[in-house]
Formats: structure tokens, sequence, C-alpha cells
């Protein structure tokens, strides 16, 4: 049976645990120059509505080191550009390869997707979820604090796909999470209603930083105004502007907490350059990691190691 990478929602922490743990010998094989192709004579099609650095080069990487072979898909080259329904592309798609990558805007076309495609489909982003990077995200966190379990994760500035996917996560896998986001720019209410439920990680909303960032073991961040917002840069600039991880923020975490950032950055806006650039930023470990998880991901999926 096949199934699919699309959020946090139809996968048990078991499941996650397993992905990650892989990812980590996955990381390690590579580190020593282990070659093993478990993807061999397979292909991924990558559907990009969104442009991207990190999802393309370690998708793209991240199959050939299995052993398989991607090819990139936009609209402009495209029926899905000329307006093919997403359930034909879906079924046409499935009978040439053995799994889908897509990067779009709705999680419903994403969801459709994965309803009429006979082959397995993984969520690259959508303006609701980013699992993929969250997942490379918790493999970062386990790398440099041995686990995820019992640390408190400060999560400062817009209630984003990046702030809905670790609501999810700290829902299905259990951490502390509080999120500081300005009125207005809260996290999706649904996601946070249904994370609440589950009731294994504390979830905190608050408007203050420095009360969301005290004693946290890691802090987090993304852009002020994501892809398709850029009309909205001024607006939120001033909204947003004591929303930055900065020296003083750092201050009142714990001193050898970790900043993470998915790239890529406004510096002096969301994060200022000194922190970034400083000892307790890991972001360019964490951008590495999409690769790995990834793979990790696809081969769990399209390997038939289920």
């Amino acid at each position: 049976m096949k199934r699919d990478f699309l959020s946090f929602k139809d996968w048990s922490r078991e499941e996650l645990d397993s992905i990650l743990k892989r990812a980590i010998e996955l990381k390690d094989m590579r580190r020593k120059g282990v070659v093993s192709h478990p993807l061999t004579g397979k292909t991924l099609a990558m559907i990009f509505e969104k442009s991207s650095t990190r999802t393309r080069v370690s998708f793209e990487v991240g199959m050939f080191e299995l052993g398989g072979h991607a090819i990139f898909m936009s609209p402009r080259e495209t029926q899905i550009g000329r307006g093919e329904p997403v359930k034909d592309t879906a079924r046409v798609l499935s009978r040439y390869v053995n799994g889908i990558m897509i990067r779009t805007f709705s999680q419903e076309v994403v969801e459709e997707l994965a309803g009429y495609a006979g082959v397995p489909v993984i969520n690259g982003l959508t303006d609701l979820l980013h699992p993929c990077q969250i997942m490379a995200d918790l493999l970062t966190v386990i790398e440099k604090r041995g686990t995820y379990e019992g640390l408190k994760v400060a999560w400062i500035g817009d209630g984003n796909n990046m702030a809905n996917s670790w609501i999810e996560a700290a829902g299905k896998i259990g951490f502390d999470l509080t999120l500081a986001c300005p009125k207005g720019y809260t996290p999706n209410p649904m996601i946070l209603g249904e994370a609440h439920k589950m009731a294994t990680g504390k979830i905190r909303l608050t408007s203050d930083p420095f009360e969301a960032t005290k004693d946290a073991d890691i802090i987090n961040t993304d852009v002020w105004a994501s892809m398709g917002q850029e009309e909205e840069q001024k607006e939120r600039e001033k909204v947003f502007k004591g929303y930055q991880i900065n020296i003083e923020l750092i201050k009142v975490a714990r001193k050898d907490a970790i900043v993470l950032h998915c790239l890529p950055a406004h510096r002096g806006e969301e994060i200022t350059e000194e922190v970034i650039e400083g000892p307790n930023s890991v972001v360019w470990d964490q951008a590495e990691n999409r690769l790995h998880v990834q793979k990790a991901i696809m081969e769990k999926l399209m390997g038939g190691n289920l």
C-alpha cells in the first residue's frame, strides 16, 4: 500500500523517529563514502510552482545518491501551467514515475494530487505546511542535543507554514513549544486545536518574544513575508518590528541555546547578522540536513521499506 508524506498527521511518533534514525545513518554513510542505491531504476517527478534552492537541490542530489533519477517540472514547461487538472496530472505521472514531490501554494492541491496518484507524494512545501523542513530541524536538534524530548522550543514571528508544522510536530511527538506572534498573524487555529487534543507536548501562544524565549533550548524563526506575500512587505515590517532574533533576545534563552532558520534569511529583519553568523547558529547544519532526512523519506516511501 502506498503512503504519502504530506504532514505529520498520518505518521506515528515511532515512524517519524525511524525516519530520523535512518537519516542519521545515511548522513554517516555519506561522510564515510559508503554508497547505497536502494532506489536504482526509480524516478522522482519534482513539481515546482514555487521557486527553490534547498528543496530542489536536496531532492535532486538525494535521488542521485540513492541511485535514482529526478525530473524537474515547472509550470512553464508542463501542462500544469496551462490549466491541466491536478487529478489528470497525478494519474498520468503515476504511469511514468515512482514518486512525486510537489512544492506549491495550496495544501488542497497536494492533497488532491496524493488522492489521485498511484505513487507516493511528498509535500515539499505549501502555504499551510512545510513538514520536510521540520524533519530536518528535528534532525539538527537531535544532533546538537541528543534528543528533542524535554526541550523548550521558541518560535518567533509569523504564524506561517513553518509555525504550523512545528505545532503539528509538538502535538505528535511531544516537546514544549511557545510561539510569539503578533496579533492577526497567529498560526492556523485548526492545526493548533488538533495539536492540543493530542496533548503530547505543551503548546502556548504569546505576543511577547521575550516570554517565549525565556530559558528556551531552541529559538526558531522565518522571514516576515513569505513567497506570495511580497506586496505585504512594508506593512509586515511595521507589524513584526519587535519580533527579531537578536543578541538581546538570545540572552534570555539558555546559554547553550541553538538558533534555527529555514532560509533564506533577511538579515536585519527577522534575524541579525550577529546572531545568524554567531556561535548559537546551526542554520548551515540545518540546511544540510534537508538532504539526509529527505533521502530517508524517499527511501521509506519509494524503496518498499514500509
